[in-house]
């Protein structure tokens, strides 16, 4: 039973084989294995793939399924049709495109697998470019906010600067007319003379000024203020909308990426390995002798094309002979009177038929 299914999975007549000896009949049984081993390959390798995309088991296998049953047509194709012939030179040109062909299967069906099996190392990759855009998606975002930010902390630096630019001459003046009534500087004399009174009311209006630039520079500094952490809040919240993006970067062609940003030596030795799967039949079948099997082939099909020639032939010579009938007879006819009397008779009755009911149109005109 299993046999038989890798014979069929081979492509190979079966009913040929059938009296064939065993060794021939494994030998196709071998291929066909292959075939399928190849195929199943490729239903795990599409599998995975897909699951990285799409996220979803059912959908994964069922294309899975799919694929598989492609690369099997394609390989059984491949395999089927390549012809045991007497001339080496001959077979190994009707098999290059079919190796062509192999060898971009074994890339498709190997690249999947690579990133299941490195997928720990993928993985690493992956994060230290998840950390790395991070870190560059946050300078990108504090670009747009950080000289706003910037700008309204220099001008709450100003706004202060002025506070205790103000603060310090009241503080100069006040020290001053303390000192004039103590008599330790100025006029020299104690007590709280005109100059006491003249250097106070100067210190008092500007502590009105001091203590209305306070009022109103704070007033502009809590706006400031606000405006920064509306800022900031804005900054937290576009990071928080974008990292989801960052953390979902983790998809086919990342993966791929990530691949090829490790070390190539195992990955072509995984893709070598594909590859002699994916070819060993068609080299089975080129360096294999001719056996019993491709023999009754070409027997067969050598009958089917004997007879299809055959009677392509005879068609051609009986077309042939017709024409060359047809033509004499018509030109022994040709001399023939009593031929010719016989349709100019027809031809004259037909003409006065054609007569006789034109008059009768031209009767029931002439009533209307």
């Amino acid at each position: 039973m299993l046999k038989q299914f890798f014979i069929i999975c081979s492509g190979a007549d079966s009913d040929i084989l059938k009296g064939c000896s065993n060794g021939e009949q494994n030998k196709y049984a071998g291929i066909g294995a292959t075939v399928f081993f190849t195929a199943l390959m490729a239903f795990i390798a599409a599998s995975y793939a897909l699951y990285t995309v799409f996220d979803n088991l059912f959908t994964a296998i069922t294309f899975g399924i799919i694929w598989g049953l492609l690369i099997f047509n394609l390989d059984r194709y491949i395999v089927s049709t390549i012809k045991k012939t007497d001339h080496k030179i001959d077979e190994l040109i009707q098999a290059l495109p079919r190796i062509v062909l192999a060898i971009i299967i074994a890339i498709v069906i190997s690249k999947p697998l690579e990133l299941k099996i490195f997928e720990k190392e993928i993985n690493q990759v992956i994060l230290e470019e998840k950390n790395q855009l991070t870190l560059d998606n946050k300078t990108q975002i504090a670009e747009q906010y950080t000289p706003s930010i910037e700008a309204l902390n220099s001008n709450i630096g100003d706004l202060q600067h002025q506070i205790d630019t103000k603060e310090a001459e009241v503080n100069e003046l006040y020290d001053t007319y303390i000192a004039e009534a103590e008599g330790r500087e100025g006029t020299m004399l104690l007590g709280k003379g005109p100059v006491y009174k003249e250097k106070r009311e100067k210190h008092d209006a500007l502590l009105a000024e001091l203590q209305q630039l306070k009022t109103e520079n704070k007033t502009k500094i809590n706006l400031a203020e606000s405006e920064i952490v509306k800022l900031q809040s804005d900054f937290e919240t576009q990071l928080t909308n974008t990292q989801p993006i960052i953390n979902n970067f983790d998809g086919l062609m990342a993966r791929v990426n990530a691949l090829n940003k490790l070390p190539w030596l195992p990955s072509l030795f995984i893709f070598l390995l594909f590859l002699a799967i994916e070819t060993s039949p068609i080299f089975a079948k080129l360096l294999s002798p001719k056996g019993t099997y491709d023999y009754k082939l070409e027997d067969q099909e050598s009958v089917v094309k004997t007879i299809v020639l055959q009677n392509k032939n005879q068609r051609a010579l009986q077309l042939q002979t017709d024409n060359v009938i047809n033509d004499r007879i018509y030109t022994d006819l040709e001399q023939e009177e009593e031929l010719y009397n016989y349709k100019r008779l027809k031809i004259r009755e037909l003409m006065q038929l054609e007569t006789e009911a034109f008059l009768k149109k031209q009767k029931i005109r002439c009533n209307y």
